[in-house]
């Protein structure tokens, strides 16, 4: 029997032999032990050689836990019985006798009742990176009270806890401290001499000793081993990391390294107004061009003067390049190095002389009079001369060099250097820079997309440099702000993703098949091209009624849902031929999620399917629930209630074969019908379950990312209704799925037909199964309209390889990961990862790992498809195929 008094962690010993002693003599003593990077509330006791500031350390202080040495647990293995604790209690005090032990106070404070952690009395708001659920563990650990925001009325903050303090914090109603203060509040002045100060919540550092271990638990050897592997990844994906943002342009090497902060002059250029005056521009110019040196700027009107006789057209041909080289070498010799002064100093001759609105107004009057369309902040020649448009697409082209430098600058920027930059201040203003979808921002999308519309019929030379400069500068964009919050808040930079890839979803509602098929590949940001797409797709298939659930993107979701989703978008009927809207709409339409409200629950009467290129006006056009808009006197009570099981609505609706209200539900946008409770079940297990026929026939009815072969401890849906004797909804099932379903086998290596004793019922099973075979060999028996199934097979192709390139898979570094998750599911390797970016790589691998059973899903039609786009996204399928064969072999050697 374990001993509920003994529960161990170890935080800080890399041996992985003194590892494997400290387990094996726990378990010999009945004790337990519990893996993982993460502190867990049940231990009792944690082992450390030394005080290091781990999350493990801090919180089992906090808790009033024993915090010993490993001679506590070898000791007591010597004498066949755990040993009093008092005499290994670790000791931070041995640099200054006559102190008392602060982690012996706390336990006894605890332990006595006195307090019920050390935090007691705490309400805390956390303003943290990443690592905020480490310091929610420690602080809830010593019973603090953990609060979103400090604005609530209805509870008094005592606590505002940060990374780095700055002015900001000063508006906070609250005191405001540095994470060290939990450190300081646990040591008191003990804390700097230990050094908590510079490693306060860091992740421990990994062993790369993988020696194997001696152990006759095989429990406590897999902990070790996924803690290991745990480390290992983390290492490994850091060093990515690293790499990737070390990866920049040579162009920059040669500009002006000097700290240009002390070394501004505006020299003297007296000479030069007098030529400009005298109508001597070129001259001016040379006069400019031969005193240019670092650290020398000429006067802004000067600059402003001659923006001004470029923009308006009033100058010879060999004026405009002179004035082009004068511009870029004012650059290279003074780059905006974290200047406060530079900076301004491009800002306000990066502008409209006449309207002074800021460099953006520029670059989009630039791009305005080159398209001849919209209107300028003010008149303009027009038509502009072949010299004028080359004007343009130059300085359009400086501008790039200019925030690209600055992007560059950034990354390699010192501490406390100033963080001004002409990037930042044209696309984000002091109120909204944690957000990516500014309004400048939005602009900027609006006109790439209008641009990609106006070049498409042409696509003369220099149409495409205006088109892909605008694409460079949008990627530059996005680069930045996710470069300024990645170390801080990595959550931030998904969220901004996202929003930003939903609002571009919007505005290529209405794009015509073949336009959507060079935009979205054009997108040069790995990241923006991977959230858009996504986008995107999920908007295609809300528009055509196919529901997607709103779990966070994943390898799983594109190969189990958007795959299935593809070939139910192969034989979509081809819309009527109309005129097409020769731009994007604006933002402020209706959005996507609105169609896709309407769309959810339709039934096969509904009307033709929209896509790509059809119009957002016939999203919405059926009758279903919901499609009155989405008031509260639309939205199903209780909808967003979960309870103690950790059941949805659907699933107590699924349970009792409610199904109006299950409809109701996939109406709704964003449902995500794969929902899991606490213990693993999906919607569909329970109706299977309870033998809710009715739900189940809705469920595959509407619901083609349906996860049919979704398993928990090797039950799935169809040995559900087996094994509860519903033997109908089990045909239900194998007519839909096919005989794949049939084998699948549970954790005591039973197929469904295994649970049935009737012969003839095995056989009317199978004869289900053939016919579900059959029905998905012709469920797309041809493709109907091919423009728009390459639109959603370049979309896909897109999205799976930009997925690949961001989240690093597949890996074959390590095949040790691989190997463990071909043993154990990735729900048992990854329970005590304490990195949601860690545990998702995991995930990805791991259906990596089975690839070869969701490829299976994929119409033989669109298979065998010739389009173009399609054919790269089935060599993509098979790559992946093989990169898991790849795997799986390595697997087979680690074994033998």
């Amino acid at each position: 029997m374990v001993d509920t008094r003994h529960v161990f962690q170890i935080s800080g010993i890399k041996n992985i032999q003194l590892k494997g002693k400290l387990l094996h003599g726990i378990h010999q003593l009945g004790g337990k032990y519990i893996g993982g990077s993460a502190y867990k509330e049940r231990t009792t006791h944690l082992i450390a050689s030394r005080p290091l500031a781990s999350e493990k350390l801090l919180a089992a202080c906090a808790g009033g836990k024993w915090l010993v040495t490993p001679g506590y647990v070898l000791d007591s293995v010597r004498n066949g019985v755990w040993l009093p604790e008092e005499a290994y209690e670790l000791d931070i005090t041995s640099r200054t006798p006559g102190t008392a032990n602060p982690i012996r106070v706390w336990r006894e404070r605890v332990s006595s009742g006195s307090v019920l952690g050390a935090f007691q009395d705490w309400s805390v708001v956390l303003l943290l990176d990443d690592r905020s659920d480490i310091f929610k563990r420690i602080l809830t650990s010593g019973r603090a009270k953990i609060y979103s925001s400090t604005s609530a009325a209805d509870h008094h903050i005592t606590h505002v806890l940060t990374d780095h303090m700055h002015k900001s914090l000063t508006s906070q109603n609250a005191p405001c401290y540095s994470v060290v203060h939990i450190a300081q509040h646990l040591f008191g002045s003990l804390w700097s001499e230990m050094g908590f100060s510079a490693s306060l919540g860091t992740p421990e550092a990994s062993s790369r000793d993988s020696t194997p271990m001696d152990t006759h638990t095989e429990l406590e050897a897999n902990c070790v081993l996924f803690a290991d592997l745990e480390n290992q990844l983390r290492e490994r994906l850091s060093k990515l990391e690293h790499l990737k943002r070390r990866l920049v342009s040579t162009e920059f090497l040669n500009f002006a390294t000097t700290d240009p902060q002390h070394e501004i002059v505006m020299a003297d250029f007296s000479n030069v107004q007098s030529l400009i005056e005298c109508g001597f521009l070129t001259g001016a110019l040379e006069e400019i061009q031969g005193a240019l040196l670092p650290g020398h700027l000429p006067p802004m009107q000067v600059l402003q003067s001659l923006m001004h006789q470029a923009l308006h057209g009033e100058v010879k041909p060999y004026f405009y390049s002179t004035f082009r080289a004068v511009m870029h070498d004012v650059l290279r010799n003074n780059p905006p190095r974290g200047s406060p002064v530079i900076v301004k100093y491009f800002q306000r001759v990066l502008q409209c002389p006449q309207c002074k609105g800021g460099t953006w107004s520029l670059l989009e009057m630039s791009v305005r009079v080159c398209m001849s369309s919209g209107p300028t902040c003010h008149s303009l020649p027009s038509p502009a001369s072949p010299e004028q448009i080359r004007f343009h697409v130059d300085l359009q082209t400086f501008l790039l060099k200019l925030f690209q430098f600055e992007l560059h600058a950034s990354n390699t920027r010192r501490p406390g250097g100033s963080r001004l930059t002409v990037l930042g201040s044209t696309f984000w203003s002091v109120w909204d820079r944690s957000s990516l979808c500014t309004r400048s921002v939005q602009q900027l999308a609006e006109l790439l997309i209008q641009a990609s519309l106006w070049a498409l019929p042409c696509s003369e030379d220099w149409q495409s440099r205006i088109v892909g400069t605008l694409h460079d500068i949008l990627a530059v964009v996005v680069e930045y702000f996710c470069q300024e919050h990645s170390q801080l808040n990595r959550n931030l930079v998904e969220k901004g993703l996202a929003d930003f890839a939903e609002y571009i979803s919007i505005l290529c509602q209405d794009l015509p098949p073949e336009v959507l098929q060079e935009f979205i590949p054009s997108l040069p940001s790995v990241h923006l091209r991977m959230y858009t797409a996504d986008a995107v797709f999920t908007q295609v298939c809300c528009r055509n009624g196919i529901v997607m659930g709103s779990q966070p993107l994943s390898m799983r979701k594109i190969v189990s849902s958007y795959l299935p989703a593809l070939g139910r978008l192969g034989s979509r009927v081809p819309a009527p031929a109309g005129p097409q809207a020769p731009q994007a709409k604006r933002a402020g339409g209706e959005p996507g999620a609105t169609s896709c409200a309407v769309r959810g629950a339709s039934s096969s009467s509904t009307a033709a399917a929209t896509g790509p290129g059809s119009g957002s006006q016939a999203a919405v056009e059926t009758g279903t629930p919901g499609a009155s808009g989405l008031g509260k006197e639309n939205v199903p009570r209780g909808l967003n209630r979960v309870n103690a099981a950790g059941e949805t609505l659907m699933h107590r609706a699924c349970k009792k074969n409610q199904v109006e209200t299950l409809l109701h539900i996939l109406s709704l946008p964003g449902t995500d019908v794969n929902v899991k409770d606490h213990a693993g079940w999906t919607p569909l297990h329970e109706a299977c379950n309870h033998g809710s026929s009715a739900c189940v026939q809705a469920l595959l009815q509407h619901c083609p990312a349906l996860h049919l072969e979704s398993q928990v401890g090797g039950v799935s849906p169809l040995h559900d209704a087996l094994l509860n004797g519903h033997f109908d909804i089990g045909k239900m099932l194998l007519r839909h799925a096919g005989s794949s379903l049939l084998q699948l086998q549970d954790g005591q290596g039973r197929t469904a037909l295994d649970l049935v004793s009737s012969p003839a019922l095995k056989e009317e099973l199978r004869t289900c199964a053939q016919e579900g075979d059959s029905a998905r060999d012709t469920w797309v028996s041809e493709v109907r309209d091919l423009a728009f199934l390459e639109a959603c097979s370049c979309l896909l192709s897109c999205l799976l390889l930009s997925y690949a390139l961001v989240r690093d898979i597949p890996s074959r570094e390590d095949p040790r990961l691989a190997c463990t998750l071909a043993t154990y599911s990735a729900q048992r390797v990854t329970a005590g990862w304490g990195d949601p970016r860690l545990v998702r790589h995991a995930e990805d691998l791991d259906t990596l790992l089975g690839v070869e059973r969701y490829l299976r899903q994929v119409p033989p039609a669109v298979r065998n498809c010739q389009g173009r786009n399609t054919r790269i996204l089935m060599r993509q399928l098979e790559e992946l195929e093989s990169d898991a064969a790849t795997l799986l072999s390595k697997v087979g050697s680690c074994v033998s």
